[in-house]
Order: structure tokens, then sequence, then C-alpha cells
């Protein structure tokens, strides 16, 4: 969380985030997921590569699933949970 504060303080337009809720308590992931929503609401471009799925679906506009480095599906988080056969390919639900 400090390494997301110091990307911060240089004012950017987008903001790299990689497995930001790794490791974290579920408490500390729901204030984090408060604040990145508020950055987003700033007009900050948030570029989320994340494996918790449930974080991600609620912090997302578009998803992108890369499997053995290839983009294998692209589309809004509402496609997304729309389309049982990704799902249970790519993200196992």
């Amino acid at each position: 969380m400090l390494a997301i504060g110091r990307a911060l303080m240089s004012g950017p337009k987008l903001l790299l985030l990689d497995e930001p809720t790794e490791g974290l308590a579920p408490l500390i992931v729901k204030s984090l997921e408060g604040q990145i929503l508020k950055l987003k609401e700033a007009g900050i471009s948030i570029l989320l590569s994340e494996q918790n799925l449930a974080s991600s679906l609620r912090l997302i506009d578009r998803a992108y699933i890369i499997d053995n480095g290839r983009i294998c599906y692209r589309g809004t988080v509402k496609e997304l949970e729309n389309d049982e056969e990704i799902r249970k390919r790519h993200l196992m639900i």
C-alpha cells in the first residue's frame, strides 16, 4: 500500500496495480477496494492485474483473461458474468 501512495505522489493519469490484494486480510482488501474506486472516480485510469476475481469484479469496467501469454477473453464485466463457458474454462467457476 505504501507503493501505491508513492506512485500517486507524481499525479499519474494511469496507475498499474499488480496483485494489490495479495496477502492482505479481507478487511484490508475491502478498504483498499474503496480507495481504488475513489481513484477511479477521480479520473485515474487503472490497469489491474489480479487473481482475486471477486475483488476484481467489484472494481473493473472491462476484463481481459490471459492464458499461456495470449488474450483469450476480452469484454465487459457483464459480458463475463454472462459467459458461462469462459468462466468454467478459465476462471473455474
